[in-house]
């Protein structure tokens, strides 16, 4: 069973699309799961249907700016003028209203990339609410972050907010193609060998990846970085809390492995038990390689499944 749902945005202007994807089953709990930077929540499809054999209810939505909400409200790269955690709110009130659909449930997020930092920024406030958290493709202290946030926050406060500079982007993540050994020729060869899997990302119709991403939003992506980050984000996250924390160690946003491990070892030293994986010779997308898809999904819902099981 799928239900379709909207809300409001935290930016107050947006409606959110969603959503709730149902077993034919009794299900055992819920996986909200939370899509990276300039994709959308139907990239993951091969996932949620492995989430769903599994027993349990999925809940997606595409972020403001990107996929089908940005389509509805005419936003693409417009993430609104509410700040750097206008996603991790929405994603918040989405579980509010799963919840109210199927109450008493174990309650899991799963999030990828910039769905991993929204997540990273959910559960330093919400992480109380929720039974586990699987991170997928996150970082550490992203290198580029602190010159390319003080130089968009310049543009938004000479009144530039509303207009796309590329060379930010560029900042940001220029490095990810330091050690692509194949001729870049779709600009996303970072995110995963399969070249398959490179030209689906760069033709969908639904992806705005390719799509420009306006200056204020940016830097709301910038500030919520910065919010991520060290021993004191760490120690916001409930010590309870389950956690795995899995990557690639051909993923440069997660630094070739180290970035993952930093991110682990700020949650150790702050007192939680991680869970850590690395997938040897496999990039940023590990849930997308044909090779391992299956084998990565099979680790979340053990985790998962555990995670139910300890009561929490």
């Amino acid at each position: 069973m799928l239900h379709e749902v909207s809300f409001r945005s935290f930016n107050e202007r947006d409606e959110v699309q969603g959503w709730v994807y149902v077993p034919a089953c009794e299900p055992k709990g819920i996986i909200q799961l939370i899509h990276g930077f300039g994709e959308h929540s139907r990239r993951y499809f091969h996932m949620i249907v492995a989430f769903m054999d599994a027993g349990y209810i999925v809940a997606a939505d595409d972020h403001v700016g990107h996929g089908k909400t940005a389509i509805v409200n005419n936003t693409w790269g417009d993430w609104g003028e509410k700040g750097a955690h206008t996603m991790m709110e929405d994603e918040h009130t989405l579980t509010e209203l799963v919840k109210k659909m199927y109450p008493g449930f174990p309650y899991f997020l799963f999030g990828h990339s910039m769905g991993s930092f929204i997540a990273r920024d959910y559960i330093a406030k919400y992480g109380e609410e929720l039974t586990g958290v699987t991170l997928c493709g996150t970082c550490g202290a992203l290198p580029s972050l602190p010159e390319a946030m003080a130089a968009v926050k310049e543009a938004v406060e000479e009144g530039k907010g509303d207009e796309s500079d590329p060379k930010f982007t560029q900042m940001l993540f220029g490095f990810m193609f330091s050690r692509i050994e194949e001729p870049v020729t779709l600009g996303n060869e970072w995110i995963c060998q399969d070249p398959w899997v490179q030209k689906d990302h760069a033709a969908d119709p639904f992806d705005a990846f390719t799509k420009p991403t306006n200056n204020r939003s940016m830097l709301y992506f910038c500030e919520m970085m910065d919010c991520i980050q060290g021993t004191g984000w760490a120690e916001k996250v409930p010590v309870s809390l389950p956690i795995y924390n899995i990557g690639g160690d051909l993923d440069p946003v997660g630094n070739w492995g180290e970035g993952v491990y930093q991110t682990t070892n700020w949650l150790a030293q702050t007192g939680h038990k991680v869970t850590t994986r690395l997938y040897s010779g496999y990039r940023h997308e590990i849930h997308n390689s044909v090779e391992i898809r299956e084998e990565v999904e099979a680790g979340i819902i053990d985790f998962f499944n555990r995670a139910a099981c300890s009561g929490k």
